[in-house]
């Protein structure tokens, strides 16, 4: 197994591949390791004790079986493939092999460059934990375990990539979630063949849910822990991917993405009043603009209270045009600040308010009307909880515009109704996208535009089928 591991390790071609021979009662004995994936003070704790053995210990043929007995450390294993071995081994933990031994024995001494848990930045609450999840798998799983200190909480490791091996765990509690919503999720991992997941999460996603084209989020994401937790016990599978911070949830339906973790950090009836004006929000990035367009073409639709609504002077431009070219330029704008370095953010704004600001008016490019609408619409994106959801929301409203534009009213209805089908027709891991509307379920319907107290809520989502239905005891 030496010589084997020394091939396929590469050593002497990686500089970041490393052995350290030792003599050890009379036999060689190898280190393997993984600079930069290492802790390097556990590394020299062990294997001081292990040359301490050459005066404490007699000559044995049995060097094996003396040195897994001395090796302090609470995770120790034995393996007698050669490709366990090196797997581990490429995961930052250390293989030593004796001479003339089958086996190997793997110590866990990892320690990841990372850094520490710290708020999301797209996850925000006003109170609340502020550690989130980072790209350190065994520290995310920590953090979910530090809210659910039940023995059945489950983490089943397996690795994605045939090249990568990245680890991949699925967590969910035993005696809650579906055992076929589980054995399903294994099933779509085994299945995937690739050459690695570099991307992680994402690529993850799209294996298992195959999105393809549709641009709807079937997966919601997290990165706060306690989120994580609150599936965990709903009955969702939670899948933690290394070197992601995003935990993908599953299943997840179109309302599981307009949830906030503030809503639950404030009073019922002040949760539901931030659930209500999110709501409208999401509706206003998604319909304000072209229904604004559709009175604004066809003024004789508004009543006489409402006449006011609609441009005041007239321009060169079609509406259409200058909705649509002020859409892409929030778009614009909102890809320049993700790749604009944060000492130049504050100038990128003040060019951003000239350009589409008042001076975009003053030259006749938009009527001041255009920009006011896309302001409104923008804000309820940027209200949308979920970033994936919103990006969507704002592509069905692309369809809408052109779909007013070219037919009116007639347009804007067929438009409507194609997409709430598309959506009724998507589902999430044999999940309806539109639960609990449809199908319909008075009890979870009422608790999407209610924030009920957690007392209140004895009963886990039905739609992802627990074991054990009821969160607390009967008659509590």
């Amino acid at each position: 197994m030496d010589r084997l591991m020394e091939e396929k390790l590469g050593l002497g071609k990686s500089f970041d591949t490393g052995v350290r021979q030792f003599n050890i009662l009379g036999k060689k004995v190898h280190v393997y390791y993984v600079n930069g994936l290492c802790d390097t003070l556990f590394i020299i704790e062990l294997l001081t004790e292990l040359t301490q053995l050459n005066d404490l210990e007699r000559r044995s043929s049995r060097v094996g079986d003396i040195i897994e007995n001395r090796l302090a450390h609470q995770s120790v294993s034995r393996v007698e493939s050669l490709d366990q071995a090196l797997d581990q081994v490429l995961s930052g933990l250390i293989a030593i092999v004796a001479e003339n031994e089958e086996a190997a024995y793997i110590v866990d001494v990892r320690s990841y460059p990372g850094r520490q848990p710290e708020e999301p930045d797209t996850e925000k609450v006003v109170r609340g934990s502020r550690d989130g999840y980072v790209e350190n798998i065994i520290v995310n799983t920590a953090l979910t375990r530090r809210r659910i200190r039940d023995g059945r909480l489950r983490f089943e490791m397996t690795k994605v990539g045939t090249r990568s091996k990245t680890d991949v765990a699925i967590g969910y509690i035993d005696g809650v979630a579906d055992p076929d919503l589980v054995a399903l999720v294994k099933q779509e991992l085994s299945s995937i063949c690739v050459d690695g997941i570099p991307m992680a999460d994402k690529t993850i996603e799209e294996f298992i849910v195959k999105q393809g084209y549709n641009p709807y989020p079937i997966v919601r994401y997290t990165e706060r822990a306690d989120i994580g937790a609150v599936h965990l016990l709903e009955g969702h599978v939670l899948l933690f991917v290394d070197t992601s911070p995003s935990v993908i949830i599953l299943p997840a339906t179109f309302f599981h993405h307009l949830q906030h973790a503030e809503e639950y950090r404030q009073a019922p009836a002040v949760g539901t009043f931030i659930r209500w004006l999110r709501f409208g929000g999401v509706l206003a990035s998604l319909f304000l603009l072209p229904l604004w367009l559709l009175v604004a073409l066809q003024p004789e639709l508004l009543p006489k209270a409402l006449e006011f609504i609609g441009p005041n002077k007239e321009t060169n431009i079609p509406l259409v045009i200058q909705i649509l070219l002020a859409d892409v330029g929030v778009e614009f704008l909102r890809i320049a600040a993700i790749h604009t370095p944060t000492p130049l953010s504050t100038a990128m704004g003040l060019i951003a308010a000239v350009l589409i600001g008042q001076i975009a008016i003053d030259v006749g490019l938009f009527v001041p009307e255009v920009i006011l609408y896309i302001a409104i619409a923008s804000i309820g994106t940027y209200a949308t909880p979920s970033y994936e959801l919103s990006i969507a929301n704002k592509l069905a409203r692309l369809v809408l515009l052109l779909a007013v534009a070219l037919f009116k009213v007639p347009g804007f209805m067929i438009a409507s109704t194609c997409i709430i089908i598309y959506l009724a027709r998507m589902r999430a891991l044999n999940t309806p996208y539109l639960w609990p509307i449809l199908p319909f379920d008075p009890q979870s319907f009422k608790q999407v535009f209610i924030r009920k107290a957690v007392p209140a809520s004895k009963l886990r989502p039905s739609i992802v089928h627990p074991i054990d239905q009821r969160r607390q005891p009967a008659g509590k």
